[in-house]
């Protein structure tokens, strides 16, 4: 499956956030990562973000089946270097 995941997490738990989902999704703009992801590692990650984060942090998942169900459009820089334009 593939997903985008963006988070609002208070300044002292955005390193851990942002650690745990690099190790499995693209970081593309500050606060968002994407990618293909099995259901398997998905329901890892959620149990470790649960772990980080407590009742005034939001993070969101957006599932998609596959990467081509959606059209992507930016402007401006890429904040990563593995941004990759589906």
């Amino acid at each position: 499956m593939y997903v985008i995941i963006t988070y609002d997490v208070e300044e002292k738990r955005v390193a851990k956030v942002l650690k745990t989902c690099r190790k499995y999704l693209n970081w593309v703009q500050n606060s968002v990562f994407e990618g293909e992801i099995t259901e398997a590692k998905l329901e890892r990650l959620k149990l470790e973000l649960s772990r980080i984060i407590d009742g005034s942090d939001s993070i969101r998942f957006y599932l998609m089946k596959d990467k081509n169900v959606f059209q992507l459009e930016r402007m401006g820089n890429d904040k990563s270097q593995n941004f990759m334009i589906y």
